[in-house]
């Protein structure tokens, strides 16, 4: 009688471990990719569900959107210039069994890839570009990363350079670019307000010779303006009218 509760005493202990063995519990963030003797059975969960014990094999992958590192590297510019770059991508796994079949590891592949990626896409552009329109590149990015790991079930949301490093030199010579272009709008801005000063002078001076009064008008103004200073010096303008009538009197 004992041999036989030992046995059926072993015998539960093991049922119990194969079926606590057998249920697997897969988050809301989870799938549970099923193998059974070597071959794929397809993505289970979110929630509870039973495998066959020593036969199947569970691989959990993860669902969430996931920030991927670019490592900065020095990339040539179309106008040939050496810049760091780094950046950031963003990618989902939207097809769990296509992500463990197809690729190894899905996050260094997409790593390495989104390397690759970013040096010829930046490579494709002229610093300028590359500094002024970011938003656009990110989408060539974007497209390009999203191609590529589409077979492995992994879907990239986006991607955005974070920095872009400048040699030294070329940030001086920047900077004197900016100052040079600065100062051709103030200058052209200076030229546009002196043309059009000179215009509203010169169509001032036709209507004071078509009205000789406004003439003295203006000169009567001028020395009320020049009064109204302290220790001012005030000269009056002789009429050319006056002058004119002398010089004929005098011949």
């Amino acid at each position: 009688m004992k041999p036989f509760i030992a046995i059926l005493a072993v015998v539960i202990v093991i049922a119990v471990i194969l079926l606590a063995s057998s249920i697997k519990i897969v988050n809301e963030y989870e799938r549970g990719v099923i193998f059974r003797l070597g071959r794929s059975m397809g993505a289970k969960g979110p929630g509870v569900f039973f495998i066959i014990p020593v036969i199947d094999r569970i691989v959990r992958t993860n669902l969430q959107i996931i920030a991927v590192p670019v490592a900065s590297q020095a990339v040539i510019t179309k106008d040939n210039v050496t810049a760091t770059v780094d950046a950031v991508a963003y990618f989902q796994v939207i097809d769990p069994a296509a992500s463990v079949i197809k690729v190894r590891d899905w996050y260094n592949a997409s790593q390495l890839v989104a390397q690759t990626t970013l040096r010829s896409i930046v490579g494709r552009h002229e610093l300028d570009q590359l500094l002024a329109e970011r938003e656009r590149i990110d989408a060539e990015l974007q497209l390009s990363l999203d191609a590529q790991t589409e077979p492995w079930g992994v879907k990239v949301h986006r991607v955005e350079i974070r920095d872009v490093g400048v040699p030294a030199q070329m940030q001086r010579a920047m900077a004197r670019q900016a100052e040079a272009e600065r100062e051709k709008r103030a200058k052209i801005i200076g030229a546009d307000g002196e043309l059009q000063a000179s215009a509203k002078l010169a169509e001032a001076a036709t209507i004071i010779a078509s009205s000789p009064g406004a003439l003295q008008l203006r000169q009567l103004q001028t020395m009320v303006e020049i009064s109204a200073e302290n220790n001012s010096t005030i000269i009056f303008p002789i009429p050319v009218e006056l002058l004119e009538a002398l010089r004929t009197r005098s011949a």
